[in-house]
């Protein structure tokens, strides 16, 4: 569903709950440089392994060898990628379903292009973990339990579902709101919060500094994806979807390069997703998925959290198309 009115900045922050706009643009700006170049697509991430095969591409030049002028920018944080795919200032950004989906909602059309993790429920980690002095040992002990999280995001939907599966109820998981990863990390570590639900790198440093996991998302129900998306202002256009097409080509192909040999990477993933020292030399090489869409069971049920949950208005009603990637609302 298209908008007629464009999302400018200032709106992108209101839609993240940043209260003063100009702190919001101060880190976007800083974020993505100077004036942009009609010729290049700026590709919006976080540090994080979800882009290592656009990264080993950009390593080897490949964007260049088939014609595209490519810039990945990595953005410090959550808020300021999100600012940056709703404003235009990139044409690509690699995120979640959630953001996605919220994104789509304040009135910028975007559409899920690819999974860069998840096709199967061992790409990709994310878990609950405690603290060194911590005595809590299941998931079922957690009710009631203060857990550190950000709200509406893949990791909060993966700690309820992991909570739901053990047998908690939703009246007793206890939300503690700690947006930060460094931070929730070393609130954990400093027991003040019980528990933290983590990605993979942290539940990796945590394991190597006395910390327990609980449980993660890589057995079972495939609970969680992250996908690259597009502004459809920039993928609808003939220009634009010839250049999705050479883009998904060369993933494929790195994808393809890391899969054959990981450890080969593991000195660029260590590098560009920011690892600690403690565990670069450890820390597992995801398999990377060709480019495909993820269906609407893997979709639809982050749609339906979201609204139990209050992230999406009760009066309106999203829906996703698996054959597509595209959002409508309704």
């Amino acid at each position: 569903m298209a908008f007629e009115k464009p999302v400018t900045r200032r709106s992108a922050c209101a839609l993240l709950g940043v209260g003063d706009a100009s702190l919001c643009l101060g880190g976007f700006a800083s974020a993505t440089g100077c004036a942009k170049d009609d010729d290049v697509i700026r590709i919006g991430t976080l540090a994080t392994e979800d882009m290592l095969p656009m990264w080993v591409a950009e390593q080897q030049d490949a964007f260049a060898a088939r014609g595209l002028s490519v810039e990945i920018v990595v953005f410090q944080s959550a808020t300021e990628l999100i600012a940056g795919i709703s404003s235009g200032a990139v044409e690509l950004a690699m995120t979640d379903p959630m953001v996605t989906a919220a994104i789509h909602i304040s009135g910028v059309d975007v559409k899920i292009e690819w999974i860069t993790l998840g096709t199967t429920a061992a790409q990709g980690r994310f878990g609950i973990m405690v603290g060194p002095q911590s005595n809590i040992t299941s998931l079922s002990q957690l009710a009631g339990v203060g857990i550190g999280v950000g709200s509406n995001t893949i990791l909060e939907y993966i700690m309820d579902k992991l909570l739901i599966s053990a047998g908690v109820d939703e009246s007793r998981i206890v939300s503690v709101e700690l947006q930060k990863l460094p931070v929730r990390y070393q609130a954990m570590m400093a027991g003040e919060v019980e528990a933290a639900a983590l990605p993979g790198s942290l539940l990796a440093l945590g394991l190597a500094n006395g910390c327990r996991l609980i449980a993660d998302d890589t057995q079972g129900e495939n609970l969680s994806q992250s996908v690259m998306i597009s502004r459809v202002d920039f993928s609808g256009t003939k220009e634009g979807e010839d250049k999705i097409a050479l883009l998904k080509s060369v993933w494929n192909e790195a994808a393809a390069q890391i899969n054959a040999s990981s450890d080969r990477y593991r000195p660029l993933l260590v590098q560009k997703a920011n690892l600690n020292e403690s565990i670069a030399d450890t820390y597992p090489v995801s398999e990377y998925p060709r480019c495909i869409l993820p269906t609407n069971a893997m979709i639809d049920p982050v749609l339906s959290w979201m609204k139990k949950k209050k992230y999406i208005k009760s009066d309106v009603f999203i829906s996703y198309d698996e054959t597509t990637g595209r959002f409508a609302l309704r």
